[in-house]
């Protein structure tokens, strides 16, 4: 499909009851590779967060009692839909996040996946009947739908992340809103559409784009009848929306910020550990939250696995991403670009060396080159905190307590990646790092079967696998007599 007639296709109103309406105002989404107006969307308000949240009251109790089977077949139209459109949602989450279209698809195949996974998780909600102990009657356990959730997803993803959310949540029984990042709304209007096409029933879902988040999070939060709020997003944010969320007591699960080591012992496959690397630095462009951030390579390995790396960085090709050439597409704006700049320009001063990138193109677009930086200090920001970009700085360490030690100095503990050939060393290690994921030998470890989460200030909840349908249920305890 030609770009401007897949932009048209996308409805640019607001989605609220499987309709689209119009607001007062609207903002522009922009490409990030040269900062062009792709296309002007809806502004939603407070008011229409209102009119949201009274449209998913409205279908939540038939929905909750929808029976499992339909509400898994649903799902699984839904995944087909995605499927059948895949070129196209993968085109037009190129064109506003940036990304390079095989990265794309590639989320688009994850993020359907959330969708066939949990259309088969629906009929397995599972309870309990046993006898009380003491034999004064019978216990009977069972779960129900939380109720109408409220999600707020980020640009990075602006597929999955959002699939994460509502395959767990429409199996379960919720509806849901959701309110897009405002530099990605485009991917999750079209989507909207396809579950529309695809026989979710109206007001199950709406999605709320906006460039003025505050007031439409307040209403929706402040409101009695929400009992859901999940975030993917920043840490700081993350924890201004527990707060908000605490005087109506609301069931919250926050994926937050991450730090992710990637720990190179010196009996690891180093030709093995550097497309690791590739991977787990460079999907996404590095824009992830499990993005490896910091490498912590055994000395004895360190300049190998440097020059190896430096090799394979210097051979992204940065560009548009919809170029079928570029590798690496651009950053999502230029306060992005500026962040990455920052950061490395620190560790420079601080002593760390650019083997290779290090150097903004400038031009027009949001643009930032595949970067190695050796002999980082300890002292450096980028160790510290998220850089969000292509960057891969890399230190050192001796024995492998320094390692896992190196590795769990920080305040996040999402993912984290080991490669070693000692089965016996990588579950030791596994054990030792503070992180709720862990990757051994491999650079990518998310998939819809497994529990996606973090620790310590990267969160709580998990998204994924036989857990993620538990965030949307509460448990109910039936007493019965004898």
């Amino acid at each position: 499909m030609a770009i401007e007639d897949l932009i048209s296709s996308v409805p640019t109103g607001l989605w609220i009851g499987g309709e689209e309406r119009q607001a007062a105002s609207t903002f522009n989404v922009l490409d990030p590779s040269d900062d062009q107006v792709l296309a002007t969307v809806a502004d939603a308000t407070a008011a229409d967060a209102v009119a949201a949240l009274d449209a998913a009251c409205a279908v939540q109790a038939e929905w909750a009692a929808t029976a499992p089977r339909k509400r898994g077949e649903i799902l699984r139209a839904v995944f087909e839909k995605i499927t059948e459109r895949a070129d196209d949602i993968a085109a037009l989450m190129t064109l506003e996040m940036g990304k390079v279209l095989a990265e794309s698809k590639g989320e688009v195949a994850y993020g359907a996946e959330f969708f066939r996974w949990f259309s088969e998780e629906a009929v397995r909600i599972a309870g309990r009947f046993t006898p009380a102990p003491a034999g004064t009657g019978r216990i009977l356990v069972t779960k129900q739908a939380v109720g109408p959730c409220y999600a707020i997803t980020p640009w990075n993803f602006p597929l999955a992340m959002g699939t994460r959310k509502m395959g767990p949540a429409f199996a379960a029984g919720c509806t849901m809103i959701v309110k897009p990042a405002q530099e990605t709304p485009l991917t999750m209007l079209l989507l909207a559409k396809l579950m529309d096409e695809a026989g979710l029933p109206k007001g199950v879902l709406s999605v709320l784009p906006t460039s003025n988040p505050g007031p439409v999070s307040a209403a929706l939060i402040d409101d009695g009848r929400l009992r859901k709020l999940t975030f993917t997003g920043s840490t700081g944010v993350g924890k201004a929306l527990v707060k908000q969320s605490a005087d109506k007591l609301l069931r919250t699960s926050m994926e937050l910020g991450g730090n992710a080591p990637f720990i190179v012992f010196d009996d690891a496959d180093i030709d093995a550990a550097v497309e690791g690397a590739i991977l787990a630095k460079m999907r996404n462009g590095g824009e992830a939250c499990t993005a490896a951030n910091r490498f912590h390579v055994a000395n004895s390995v360190r300049e190998e696995f440097t020059d190896k790396l430096v090799k394979r960085m210097s051979e992204f090709t940065l560009g548009k991403g919809i170029d079928p050439a570029s590798t690496l597409g651009p950053l999502i704006n230029s306060k992005q670009v500026a962040t990455v700049t920052e950061l490395v320009s620190d560790a420079v001063s601080k002593g760390a060396t650019v083997a290779v990138g290090g150097v903004a193109p400038g031009g027009p677009g949001n643009f930032y080159p595949a970067t190695v930086l050796s002999d980082v200090p300890a002292d450096a920001r980028i160790l510290r905190e998220e850089v969000f970009g292509p960057v891969a700085p890399i230190t050192g360490f001796d024995t492998e307590d320094e390692g896992v030690a190196a590795a769990n100095d920080t305040e996040y503990g999402l993912a984290a990646y080991v490669y070693t050939q000692s089965l016996d060393r990588a579950l030791r290690v596994a054990e030792g790092i503070e992180s709720g994921m862990v990757g051994i030998n491999r650079g990518v470890i998310s998939d819809a079967a497994a529990p996606f989460g973090g620790i310590k200030e990267s969160g709580f909840g998990r998204e994924g696998g036989s857990e993620g349908i538990e965030e949307y249920l509460d448990t109910k305890y039936i007493a019965l007599t004898n």
